[in-house]
């Protein structure tokens, strides 16, 4: 008797596995580069008020928190470089965490990830899929773990950067790292860098992730396939600048000399050191 054939994946299917194989591989390459890091690399200013310990502090807090965990208490001063409630909440988890030695920590980091992995992949496409809160606001739980590909691809290169030890800025996770920030790119042209109505801009990535995003503002802006003509303002940048100018994580004017603008130069330079839009 011949093999029963499976039938084909559904598309929520094909995009659960994708999107938790993604976090799979974003966190075991995590797991790898703090195993290689030295101790004194543990204590290295990765963010304000962070060092490389509490950013991984702070990614453990949040699959905890998604786990079920009971979220710590938030400290009643938290620091001056917090600035709203999540990020309040967030410190509860740093500070719980800062006392526990390194690798205490890194092995608390890769069990529960492994954790994690084990209840996403036994969740059933509907359950991946269903409405949940999410940092972007009300959309999927699926959604919702696309969001946190981002958010944990952009730790491991703030982590990268603090210790020395650049890598993994192409591929899967840096693509989706870089379609979350398509998603608001309208909003970080229209609204932060303020394009005017009737304007055109092309962001042309140069590597190692290579991508041409186009927008119009017709109204409001949107990201759109192709421009008529020649856009108003463009910028042409790596996909590694682009991504770090657009988390907030380096001071745009810095940043400019890396930056080849093009067309309206005040428009371009406006919209340059206005990219940054995560909370």
């Amino acid at each position: 008797m011949s093999e029963p054939e499976r039938a084909a994946p559904r598309a929520g299917d094909e995009e659960k596995d994708r999107v938790v194989g993604l976090l799979g591989d974003e966190w075991a390459v995590i797991g790898d580069l703090l195993g290689g890091i030295t101790e004194p690399d543990w204590s290295r200013q990765v963010l304000p008020g962070w060092d490389v310990h509490d950013v991984l502090a702070h990614i453990i807090g949040t699959e905890r928190m998604l786990a079920g965990d009971q979220l710590p208490a938030a400290p009643e001063q938290p620091g001056s470089h917090v600035r709203n409630d999540i990020g309040r909440a967030n410190e509860g988890w740093v500070l719980a965490l800062r006392d526990l030695p390194h690798a205490d920590l890194l092995a608390a980091f890769r069990s529960v990830t492994a954790e994690r992995l084990t209840t996403l992949r036994a969740m059933t496409t509907q359950e991946f899929h269903a409405p949940s809160w999410t940092p972007a606001g009300q959309a999927t739980f699926g959604r919702f773990m696309q969001i946190r590909v981002f958010d944990c691809w952009m730790h491991e290169q703030d982590i990268r950067a603090a210790v020395g030890r650049p890598g993994n800025e192409s591929g899967p996770a840096a693509a989706q790292a870089l379609d979350e920030v398509v998603l608001a790119l309208g909003y970080i042209i229209g609204k932060r860098g303020r394009a005017p109505d009737g304007s055109s801009v092309l962001i042309r990535l140069t590597g190692p992730v290579e991508r041409d995003l186009r927008v119009v503002v017709d109204g409001r802006a949107r990201v759109v396939s192709a421009i008529n003509g020649e856009p108003t303002a463009s910028l042409s940048l790596s996909s590694s600048a682009f991504l770090r100018l657009a988390g907030g994580r380096e001071d745009p004017e810095e940043a400019l000399g890396r930056i080849t603008l093009g067309g309206d130069q005040a428009l371009a330079r406006q919209l340059a050191t206005n990219l940054a839009y995560t909370i």
